[in-house]
């Protein structure tokens, strides 16, 4: 499947920018139990503790921690669904590839979401959005193209958190596919 131009990009910035601002929905949940794999899905758990039950997160090293560790403050990738979808030509397959585990509609932007922000996710699981960088790596480039990493990394692309937001969890729960995302600033 052919990667998106960057002009194929800037034509689809005015339907990202119609994000919702203070209330949208889980559009995708996606676990990642080893290296480059990815399972999609209906519903999930969200602990304190794992992140995402069954995620690797728990095992991953960051550069970012004092021991190595993985960092608790990059627990959760979280990235708007209308780039994501978007990216990967509306197949929810290669939506998951992008390596975010939960993906909204919901304007992710600085402005909106500012560090701090928390997330209520469905009835009972709260996330809180953490000052962590989310930027593009070589597997998002591989995948995307450059031009789309290039992109999210730009300007435009910044002020608007189109590569995503870290975040981490301060409220456990069930998550489901399709759950009402409410904004707590």
């Amino acid at each position: 499947m052919p990667h998106r131009t960057t002009t194929e990009i800037e034509q689809a910035l005015p339907e990202i920018r119609r994000s919702p601002t203070t209330g949208g929905r889980l559009a995708l949940i996606v676990r990642r139990p080893a290296v480059d794999e990815r399972e999609i899905l209906d519903e999930g758990e969200l602990s304190l503790e794992h992140g995402l039950v069954g995620d690797t997160w728990p095992d991953r090293p960051s550069r970012r921690s004092p021991d190595g560790g993985p960092h608790p403050d990059m627990q959760l990738n979280v990235i708007n669904a209308r780039i994501s979808h978007f990216l990967a030509h509306d197949d929810e397959a290669r939506a998951a590839l992008a390596g975010d585990q939960l993906h909204l509609d919901l304007d992710l932007s600085g402005e909106n979401l500012p560090p701090g922000t928390r997330l209520h996710i469905g009835d009972h699981a709260v996330i809180e959005i953490t000052d962590q960088p989310h930027t593009g790596c070589h597997k998002f480039s591989g995948r995307f193209g450059p031009e789309a990493l290039r992109f999210v990394n730009s300007p435009v692309g910044r002020e608007l958190n189109l590569r995503g937001v870290n975040a981490k969890v301060v409220a456990p729960g069930p998550i489901r596919r399709d759950d009402p995302i409410r904004v707590e600033r």
